[in-house]
């Protein structure tokens, strides 16, 4: 079993809060992390009809079933009354640790938690495996396209299944199951097209007038969609910084997806040579990259600040973290040869925003490691820790 990097700040968090919420897409591990980290905990799944049923009909029964350790609350989003419950039993109880929520429906368990559970849970996103995560097992890869290509859920890896057999049963189960129970969607195939229109675009500003004119919707179905693939785990866009090192700067948000094995299935791309070839090979690792670099603060319990910056005439930096207001420009390469070309955006982005080039980064395709005058180079096995 492929040890998780977060396992150490939810146990943490454990005996700091009574509640604990563990969100993250469909068979990114979740359930299989919380019952190997609270094995005396109760486990119920409200995606069970039966333990559904119960919890709508009387929510305070339903958790008195626990054992003394707690209750593990699977897809808890379900029942969303549940959650002011949780809440009088965890302050009447004072009892850390009592209760760990998951779910697949982040925005539905957020507003939940926000609304009754506020100060009294340690929240954390479960994303699948990291390139970390690997190193050290007989699941390591030597090039970066085999990570691309097959992504990185559990179940791809603990079943050895094909990225080409694994993927578009995922997202034929996730449009059927999750998305058509946050919204009415008449036509699925409609929809699943969208969400290939979005893999098309990985790495683009979004432009909801442009795709959503391409499925054959209006902007306001576009934007909506959108919001129910990022509901999922599936997709997340990256926000313009602002700062107006010259005002006139893009001010749209950047798409991109959580997992590049599936972004590689809906572009049907069908093995790692493949996508050495793709048009949208550049996109990919940039993807991967970004994805990569969010998994790592995710799993230390943070939630980082990242941007992209670009102004109206191109220049742009890929990926910018900020760090207790320091910033980090990343540069964001998918060629094997480190070329002079590459650190053209992080020296105008200094110049302009005297930023210590000292800060910035180039991650690139291949494996040089290397402090410069205009910038650190990190290959892309390295790439940038914080």
């Amino acid at each position: 079993m492929v040890a998780r990097a977060i396992s150490e700040k939810v146990l943490q968090l454990a005996t700091k809060f009574p509640v604990i919420s563990l969100t993250g897409p469909r068979q990114s591990g979740k359930t299989t992390l919380v019952r190997q980290l609270f094995p005396d905990h109760t486990y119920v799944t409200l995606e069970n009809p039966d333990f559904r049923t119960a919890a709508k009909l009387s929510p305070k029964s339903f958790l008195k079933q626990r054992k003394e350790k707690g209750i593990i609350i699977d897809e808890a989003q379900y029942v969303p009354e549940i959650f002011s419950y949780v809440q009088l039993e965890a302050d009447e109880n004072n009892k850390s640790g009592e209760f760990v929520l998951c779910g697949s429906q982040h925005f539905l368990m957020m507003e939940k938690i926000t609304q009754s559970l506020a100060g009294r849970v340690g929240i954390f996103n479960l994303l699948p495996f990291s390139m970390n995560e690997l190193e050290d097992t007989e699941y390591r890869f030597e090039e970066y396209a085999d990570y691309i290509f097959k992504g990185f859920f559990p179940r791809v890896y603990d079943k050895d299944i094909a990225p080409p057999d694994y993927y578009p049963n995922y997202i034929q189960t996730y449009v059927e199951r999750d998305a058509r129970q946050i919204i009415n969607i008449s036509d699925l195939g409609v929809f699943q097209n969208f969400i290939r229109l979005c893999a098309g675009r990985t790495g683009q500003l979004f432009n909801q007038s442009e795709i959503g004119g391409l499925a054959g919707v209006d902007q306001k179905t576009a934007r909506r969609w959108l919001s129910i693939l990022e509901t999922g785990f599936q997709v997340f866009t990256l926000p313009p910084y602002f700062r107006n090192f010259n005002k006139r700067i893009i001010k749209t948000p950047k798409l991109y997806f959580w997992d590049t094995g599936l972004a590689c299935s809906l572009l049907g791309i069908q093995s790692a040579d493949e996508l050495l070839h793709h048009f949208a090979r550049g996109a990919l690792f940039e993807n991967f990259v970004i994805v990569e670099t969010i998994k790592h603060f995710y799993n230390k319990g943070i939630r980082p600040n990242i941007y992209f910056w670009r102004d109206h005439v191109g220049h742009e930096i890929d990926l910018l973290v900020d760090i207790g207001g320091k910033m980090y420009p990343i540069e964001i390469k998918s060629g094997q040869n480190l070329q002079a070309s590459f650190f053209k955006g992080l020296q105008y982005f200094n110049k302009l925003s005297g930023n210590d080039p000292a800060n910035g980064y180039i991650v690139y395709g291949g494996e040089q490691h290397l402090e410069g005058e205009h910038g650190n180079v990190r290959g892309w096995r390295e790439m940038v820790g914080f």
